[in-house]
């Protein structure tokens, strides 16, 4: 993939009192690449619970090569794409969900407990623009597999 349309890419995780710290952290690291630090914020819930918010940005174009590779495993890509115009806002960001659960057996699948989002690069900044972007992009990705 030679050009990454994405200005940088989010990876953010809650590990709740009831998980794994570690364990949340591997499932993060399923979709980085090895020397991506992660940030680490201890909160507490509204009972006095524990949270720990894990997140990671990637900013450099193989960085980001790495997320998409990793991303292009999929199985629901086709959907992702179907769902463009609902999973981009008007500030050009990107939205996806995926499931924590396997991504720590190391899959990558939609679902809950890893919010990715990520800024698409749109001239001008048109929600139109970047729809059209990311879907070049992830066509792409689909085409490739």
């Amino acid at each position: 993939m030679p050009k990454v349309p994405f200005h940088y890419v989010d990876l953010r995780a809650f590990s709740y009192a009831t998980e794994d710290v570690k364990r949340v952290e591997q499932s993060l690291r399923t979709l980085l690449p090895e020397d991506v630090e992660l940030d680490r914020v201890e909160n507490v819930g509204h009972h006095g619970d524990r949270i720990v918010v894990l997140s990671a940005r990637v900013e450099t174009a193989d960085e980001m090569r790495h997320v998409l590779d990793r991303l292009s495993e999929l199985d629901d890509l086709d959907r992702v794409l179907d769902e463009l115009d609902e999973r981009v806002d008007d500030n050009c960001a990107l939205f996806l969900r995926l499931d924590k659960q396997a991504a720590f057996r190391g899959d990558v699948r939609l679902g809950p407990g890893i919010t990715v989002r990520t800024k698409v690069e749109a001239y001008p900044a048109k929600k139109e623009k970047a729809v059209a972007n990311a879907r070049e992009t992830l066509s792409r990705l689909a085409d490739d597999d």
